[in-house]
């Protein structure tokens, strides 16, 4: 006797973070996604139209994966994939929002890139003429991620193992909230 199959729904796919608001914010941005709940150490985004979202949740012993992964190295559960009409576009979109693209670039038509705590995700295009990866050259990997030093953005090596503070350096102060 078998057990009847209730009805199941994708609601979401959860990405844990050292801080869920913090992530969150990132694939809101990217993604242009509402947030929909939003609680202590827990936020969710749908995308516009409606559709399965995703969710954060912090999670304070947070181990970024390692991409590609070594014998040993901490294993990424799983990868998120966008489909975009222009990879290049797509590429600089991310990047500006914080995303870092991988060194190692398995194929043509996708963009292995790196959340602000580590997560893979996948740009990629389904259009594209078989062959080589187009290079992501270093000088262009250098000029984005000096863009990003100057916005002050969280780096991956900060979220995950920040230095201590210099006692010599002047306190920083916060910068005010204008997002209301």
């Amino acid at each position: 006797m078998s057990t009847p199959r209730p009805s199941l729904t994708l609601s979401s796919t959860v990405l844990d973070a050292p801080d869920a608001a913090e992530l969150a914010d990132f694939y809101r941005r990217l993604l242009g996604w509402e947030t929909v709940q939003e609680e202590p150490g827990w936020v969710k985004l749908l995308p516009p139209g409606g559709g399965s979202g995703l969710g954060f949740q912090t999670e304070e012993a947070y181990v970024p994966p390692v991409w590609p992964a070594s014998p040993g190295d901490q294993l990424m559960m799983l990868h998120l994939d966008f489909e975009v009409t222009d990879l290049e576009t797509a590429v600089a979109h991310a990047v500006a929002e914080g995303a870092t693209p991988a060194d190692f670039q398995p194929q043509h038509d996708v963009r292995v890139m790196f959340d602000p705590v580590g997560h893979p995700f996948c740009l990629f295009v389904t259009d594209q003429v078989p062959g080589e990866p187009p290079a992501v050259s270093p000088e262009w990997v250098a000029e984005q991620t000096r863009e990003i030093a100057e916005q002050d953005r969280l780096t991956i090596q900060d979220a995950v193992a920040p230095e201590p503070p210099d006692p010599a350096a002047p306190a920083r102060q916060a910068e005010p909230d204008t997002s209301s």
